[in-house]
């Protein structure tokens, strides 16, 4: 069949997006699933920065590349051997289609599929096979997934059956923003009640943290960005006290404000300064826990002697350690119970035709969340 997508041909191009228009809407040839594999109609699919990075190039990929990860939709074919779902069920899209088979999967953390990680890096789906293509000439999918476009090709094990009342735009941030900022908090950090929190930018990741935090029930819930608007929406989140990154004071502020330091801080903003200010407000026997994703090439440098006689931890978090068939359905009922309100994150809904400009949005960091709408 033929669809409609943003394609990604050169990693690298100049701000504004709005000009220089890095994606651009094309036609592509979508093959019908194969064995293990289903067709979805995309209705929603939300702009992230591992987007952004792959078209800045700090995420290399291979083009042309159809991107886009985070997405909700409805079912219209089953590939052979797809037993468990039903033409219509709607679904949310997993950009880490676990196998199910590997050391990782089998001890619990599908998030770190080896087949899956490198299936993702290559532009593949986890069978290996291209379902894209652009006159003939093979496109590649982003994590498996591929969402801007008003249909994919995708893996069974890249999407998680939800209930249909959901709307589509409010499931489709479960399948990145949800489960990688509320994971973060509840899988990898496993904060306790009482703990003091902090959580270092607050895009739709790190908001979802601060939401995170409060479901874990954090006394003191520390936000930090280098906006005062998003300040002002941690603050209505939930967050107890907020402080602006590019103060000079910002870490003997928090170290004040919470005795000493938090016991758990997140670094959300994907760079290196905001890691190592992470790193300097968490207390003695405390974990910094990242999920940013900064250029390769960038390092942090710290003191081992500082982590072995304050028995520190640094820690990462993919996909928010989460296992999607488990925490999902989970979220969404937390959601569902308004202790979980991350329809309130949803900035904009714009055309697939508006993407660009979008991104441009989402680069000032002027956004949490901006959604596609596929008619």
């Amino acid at each position: 069949m033929r669809i409609r997508a943003a394609v990604l041909h050169q990693m690298g191009a100049p701000a504004p997006y709005a000009q220089s228009r890095p994606l651009k809407i094309e036609e592509l040839e979508l093959d019908p699933p194969g064995e293990g594999e289903i067709l979805v109609q995309i209705k929603a699919a939300g702009l992230c920065h591992s987007d952004l990075s792959v078209i800045e190039g700090t995420r290399p990929r291979p083009t042309p590349m159809a991107l886009g990860h985070e997405a909700a939709g409805v079912v219209k074919q089953l590939g052979s051997g797809v037993k468990d779902l039903a033409v219509g069920d709607h679904v949310v899209l997993v950009f880490v289609p676990s196998c199910g088979h590997c050391v990782p999967c089998a001890e619990g953390r599908p998030a770190l599929c080896e087949p899956a990680a490198g299936s993702n890096v290559a532009g593949t789906l986890i069978s290996g096979a291209r379902r894209l293509a652009m006159k003939g000439a093979p496109v590649n999918h982003h994590l498996g997934v591929s969402a801007f476009a008003d249909h994919a090709v995708v893996s069974r094990n890249s999407v998680v059956k939800v209930d249909k009342s959901l709307p589509f735009d409010e499931a489709a941030l479960f399948g990145c923003a949800v489960i990688t900022g509320v994971g973060a908090v509840l899988n990898t950090a496993k904060v306790r009640a009482g703990s003091r929190v902090a959580v270092i930018g607050l895009g739709g990741v790190g908001l979802n943290s601060v939401l995170g935090a409060q479901v874990a029930g954090a006394r003191q819930i520390v936000a930090i960005d280098l906006r005062e608007d998003k300040l002002k929406l941690a603050r209505q989140l939930g967050a107890t006290h907020v402080f602006l990154a590019s103060d000079a004071t910002v870490i003997d502020q928090v170290k004040a404000a919470t005795s000493g330091g938090v016991d758990f801080a997140f670094e959300m903003a994907g760079s290196i300064p905001a890691l190592e200010l992470a790193w300097k407000i968490t207390r003695r026997g405390g974990e910094t826990i990242t999920a940013g994703l900064p250029h390769p090439q960038k390092t942090l440098a710290i003191a081992p002697v500082q982590m072995v006689g304050e028995e520190r931890t640094l820690k990462g978090s993919y996909v928010g350690s989460c296992v999607p068939v488990r925490d999902i359905p989970a979220y969404i009922d937390l959601y569902r119970a308004g202790k979980l309100p991350v329809d309130r994150l949803m900035s904009d809904r714009i055309k697939l035709d508006d993407i660009n400009a979008a991104f441009d949005r989402l680069a000032s960091g002027a956004t949490v969340r901006q959604v596609v709408i596929f008619d």
